[in-house]
């Protein structure tokens, strides 16, 4: 008898788990970013591709997974990878002009993958992607920290979220980025 109602109650906890509907009314590729360059990138260019999102800032402890972000750039853009990262002051350690972040990572560390300007990431104030990524994915999506990454797969749907502690050149990051691209 204990056996079938701890079965029952963990069948009722499924059906009542804290889920989000992702409706996707809009995907990745619907919406527009500025670049660090000030022009737009209509992220509709990237359709077909599969996105690493990640908010990164100059004066972060993270900020050494810079080279590991031009690493998994240099090593799978031609496979269909878009690296973007996405400068953001929203927890008080980037730059504050998108010139200054521009020059840091290029002489810091080579970046040359896509980049934003300096954009907020969190809170009411935030982008209309980390907005959308919070309604389709849920808490999990919302950057707690810098270098917080979001995997967009080719149709623009969040494929999964990775913590700032994740190294973008983990190796489940990088077994679902190949998966993704099908390699």
């Amino acid at each position: 008898m204990k056996k079938f109602l701890i079965i029952g109650i963990t069948i009722i906890m499924f059906f009542f788990k804290n889920q989000v509907s992702a409706d996707y009314e809009k995907v990745f590729f619907d919406f527009k970013i500025d670049s660090i360059s000030g022009e737009e990138i209509n992220l509709n260019e990237y359709r077909n591709k599969v996105i690493l999102l990640v908010n990164t800032a100059s004066y972060c402890g993270f900020t050494k997974q810079y080279d590991n972000l031009q690493n998994l750039w240099d090593k799978y853009k031609l496979d269909g990878l878009i690296v973007l990262g996405i400068p953001s002051n929203s927890f008080n350690q980037e730059k504050k002009e998108n010139k200054e972040v521009k020059e840091f990572c290029e002489v810091n560390f080579n970046i040359n993958f896509p980049m934003s300007a300096i954009t907020e990431v969190k809170g009411d104030n935030a982008h209309e992607i980390f907005k959308w990524a919070k309604q389709n994915h849920g808490k999990s999506a919302v950057p707690k920290w810098n270098f917080h990454k979001i995997l967009i797969n080719k149709d623009g749907k969040i494929a999964n979220t990775y913590s700032s502690f994740t190294s973008p050149t983990s190796d489940k990051i990088i077994s679902k980025i190949e998966k993704l691209l099908k390699i």
